[in-house]
This record gives structure tokens, sequence and C-alpha cells, in this order.
């Protein structure tokens, strides 16, 4: 799954990497280490500007909320649950599919945190049973040193109890696809731990290599079956993970410490 990630890439290194045209100032958004469910966060998509007598799309970078709401939710409750799409069924969800064949968008991160997850425990997940509270975080990202480009949805809700030039009136509200995690070896594993992504949890987000990023936020690209084969994992062997401090795992800790690597699982955790 994909529950916490960092992005600290600023407009300007975004725009030179996607290619984006437009992106508001008064949006720009603090590097954020310890990006949580419900935080606003970046997103590239291709829209027609708002008001603009050209109806052609244009690269934009805008700053939404991370917790899809479907358009036609009652209230915006829900939205905190729905931070994941999987891949294998994002095209039939009643909640997600509108938004996978027309609003389609890219959520740059550094990488993403996932806590070790042994296989005993993923039984215990299974059954619905208590997990153990202390895990190994690990820091994951690619191993060239390049943004990590998830793919994601967005939809629009309009607050009805709002009138409509009341600033909260629509909410642009987004989510994580997620797809089965690599089995295959890490380009680089810690010296002791998980040796591939599937050692770590049995999902992770869905990586867009750059060869995939036109077609995906390509709104005029609506037909499901041409769409499907664009959630194909990414080659294996592209990502790096590492240890890092228990620290991230309180939403409160925010800086660039906590993508230090560690030497080895810190005491007590597993791996």
């Amino acid at each position: 799954m994909c529950g916490r990630y960092a992005s600290s890439r600023g407009p300007g290194d975004l725009a030179e990497v996607f290619g984006i045209e437009k992106w508001e100032p008064e949006e720009a958004l603090a590097p954020d280490f310890n990006v949580a469910p419900t935080k606003e966060v970046y997103a590239i998509l291709d829209r027609p500007l708002k008001d603009a007598e050209d109806p052609a799309p244009v690269r934009q970078l805008r700053t939404l909320k991370w917790g899809l709401v479907p358009s036609w939710s009652k209230t915006p409750e829900g939205g905190a649950r729905m931070i994941n799409a999987r891949a294998e069924t994002v095209h039939e969800k009643l909640s997600y599919r509108r938004a996978f064949a027309s609003r389609r968008c890219v959520l740059p991160a550094d990488g993403y945190y996932e806590w070790v997850t042994a296989p005993e425990e993923r039984q215990l997940e299974v059954e619905g049973k208590k997990k153990r509270p202390r895990k190994q975080p690990y820091f994951v990202t690619p191993a060239d040193g390049s943004v990590f480009a998830m793919a994601g949805l967005y939809e629009f809700w309009r607050d009805k109890t709002l009138p409509d030039e009341h600033p909260l009136a629509w909410w642009v509200t987004c989510t994580v696809i997620t797809t089965e995690a690599e089995t295959a070896p890490l380009a680089v594993a810690p010296a002791e731990g998980p040796r591939a992504l599937a050692d770590i949890h049995p999902r992770m987000p869905l990586m867009l290599t750059p060869d995939r990023w036109d077609a995906w936020l390509d709104p005029s690209r609506t037909d499901v079956d041409d769409l499907r084969p664009l959630l194909e994992p990414p080659p294996a062997g592209l990502m790096r993970a590492y240890p890092v401090s228990m620290a991230v795992s309180n939403v409160r800790n925010n800086g660039p410490e906590l993508l230090k690597e560690l030497d080895g699982p810190e005491e007590g955790t597993l791996f």
C-alpha cells in the first residue's frame, strides 16, 4: 500500500522533469518528508485551463487533498480511507472507475515509507487480528535518484452546504494506485533484512516510468481496454530500500532527517 511518502521537490524542479506549463505560485507547498493522508499534495495533470478560450489540455501542477472523495458522495468523510486504489480493480470499482477513465494524474515523490510485515503478521492481517505494535520502517526510492512518479486519480466534489462563491465549495481530491509488490531482488538492498519489496509489504505504489507519463495523463484516452495496459507494473530492479528511524511513524515528525539511512533495523523491530 502507500500510506506515507516524502515529497521535497519544488515547482521549478517538477516543471523541468514533467514539462509542466502552468502552476500557481500561491499553491506552492513546503518540502514534506512525512506526507500523510488528508494532507495537501502536488499532482501533475493534463486539463484545459479554467475559463480559457482554447479547450486544449495544458499540463498543470495542482495542489490536491490526498484521500479521494467521489463526486456522488454525500459527505467527504470517507476520503481519509480512500487513499489507495488497487490497479487490478480500479477500472470497475464504483468509487474509481469514472476517474480512471478521464481524471488520471501523477503524484510526484522522493519515495515512500513502508513498515515491514513479516509473513506471520500478514496472516493476522487477513484474519483481522491485531498486529504487533513495532515494525521497522523502510524508505523505498528509485535507485538512480530520479523522481518517484506514482500513478494517481483525482476527483471533484461539490460541498452543497456552501454557496458557489465560497473558496471551499469545491474539493479536489486524489488517490494513489497500488499494485502487487515486486518479488525480484532490489537494485540496492539493505545489508540485512528484506531482499525484495514483497519482503516488506505485499503491495506497492504503481510507479510510472517516463515513457508512460504522456499516455497516462492524456484526457482524450478514455477507453478502459486501451488504458489497462498502463497499469502494468514497471520493470523490476529499479528501486532501493533502506531502514529509517521509527520517528517517521509519528506524523508530527517532519524533516530531511527522516530519510537518513540507518546501519540496520532499530532494536526491537522486525527485520
